[in-house]
């Protein structure tokens, strides 16, 4: 994207994030996908530079300008480490995101500046074994006892479950209401009855600490309750256009990341006596993959706009996501072609680029859950 459509601002922002990115992240993404964990202290850092409360109000204690400018910095983030995007991402808009905008004040003051800070990482509790995509089919409870909220269920997929201080978790509080009786809570991890089972083995974005959670006689108080009670399926996919602007910034961050690797490795690798770019099948794929990924970055920033405007824009970040996800595993297949044997190796990350951007096409709602949304919309499209 042209500097000139971004305000001084944003600019600055992405630059901030490129430059962090590149200098501590980048170095260490390969060594934190063996171990599985992402460095503590780089975490502390991300939070003290604003990334981790971007869209949280400074009144709380966050970094907040605009969409755009979280878009740009996720995209930065990503490039450097698809994991480390991960958790920036999920923290932003699902963790800040539901206790900014159905807090209470009380509750707001409690977690809003800890989470802003980075101080605590924030982690959502939806998906279960049986039930991803409808969320209006949980079997995990919530019943009152003695003037507490006890929970009982499992989770399943929950991004950031062993790093997180407070997990937003989704109960059902009255079946016989169906989707109207499903409710959320504000659950610290280090209660009594929240027990992380396990970190999942992953094809990719592997220093992301992906969890299953089982709930068993967790009891809260009844303030915990996040929003009205009943309220839950409304919370749960009230922020899925921020959340999906997130995502498809991650995808075009890895997309762009492999696209870059690769036309470097094609400018110095020589074959049949010159660098295989002025090869015209090897041009014509870099010159695909340049567009591609230019492509995506303006469908992102279009729905980042809307967004920021407060605009409706669902379809808008679903086409971004569904686009964006997409196109980052052709670049990234793209890009291990034309590193030829070399880029099927771990010593070039291409390898990894491509492993990682396969999970932009399911998490915050698959690419098929996406044709849904943007299908559904048509039906009353201004022509």
């Amino acid at each position: 994207m042209h500097d000139l459509e971004l305000s001084e601002e944003q600019r600055m922002i992405r630059d901030m994030a490129r430059d962090f990115a590149r200098s501590e992240i980048a170095p260490h993404a390969q060594a934190w996908a063996a171990a599985g964990w992402i460095d503590d202290a780089v975490v502390s850092k991300m939070g003290e530079l604003g990334l981790l409360g971007m869209v949280v109000p400074d009144s709380w204690g966050g970094s907040y300008t605009d969409y755009v400018a979280y878009a740009l910095a996720v995209e930065e983030v990503a490039a450097a480490d698809a994991a480390t995007g991960t958790l920036m991402s999920v923290h932003n808009s699902v963790g800040c995101g539901p206790v900014l905008n159905y807090g209470s004040e009380e509750q707001k003051q409690q977690w809003l500046p800890a989470l802003a800070s980075g101080e605590a990482i924030g982690c959502f509790c939806l998906t279960e074994p049986h039930a991803g995509s409808e969320a209006n089919n949980l079997r995990t409870r919530a019943e009152l006892q003695n003037g507490n909220w006890v929970l009982n269920g499992a989770k399943q997929f929950v991004s950031n479950g062993k790093r997180a201080k407070l997990a937003i978790v989704f109960a059902v509080t009255d079946p016989e209401l169906g989707k109207k009786g499903l409710s959320a809570f504000l659950v610290p991890t280090d209660n009594p009855g929240f027990v992380v089972d396990r970190s999942e083995k992953k094809m990719g974005i592997k220093a992301s600490d992906t969890c299953a959670v089982t709930l068993s006689n967790c009891a809260i108080p009844q303030a915990n309750l996040l929003g009205a009670r009943g309220k839950g399926l409304a919370i749960a996919l009230s922020n899925l256009e921020g959340g999906r602007i997130g995502i498809a910034a991650q995808a075009l961050g890895i997309a762009r990341a492999a696209f870059e690797a690769a036309l470097v490795y094609a400018r110095e690798r020589v074959q049949f006596g010159k660098p295989i770019i002025e090869h015209q099948s090897i041009a014509n794929k870099l010159a695909d993959m340049h567009t591609q990924v230019n492509a995506s970055r303006l469908l992102i920033l279009h729905a980042a706009r809307l967004k920021t405007a407060g605009h409706p824009c669902l379809s808008e970040a679903s086409q971004a996501k569904l686009f964006a996800s997409e196109m980052a595993e052709r670049v990234c297949s793209d890009a291990i072609q034309i590193h030829g044997g070399y880029g099927y190796l771990e010593d070039y990350p291409v390898e990894r680029y491509y492993r990682d951007a396969r999970i932009t096409q399911i998490y915050e709602g698959s690419s098929e859950i996406q044709r849904l949304l943007i299908a559904r919309e048509l039906a009353h499209y201004s022509l």
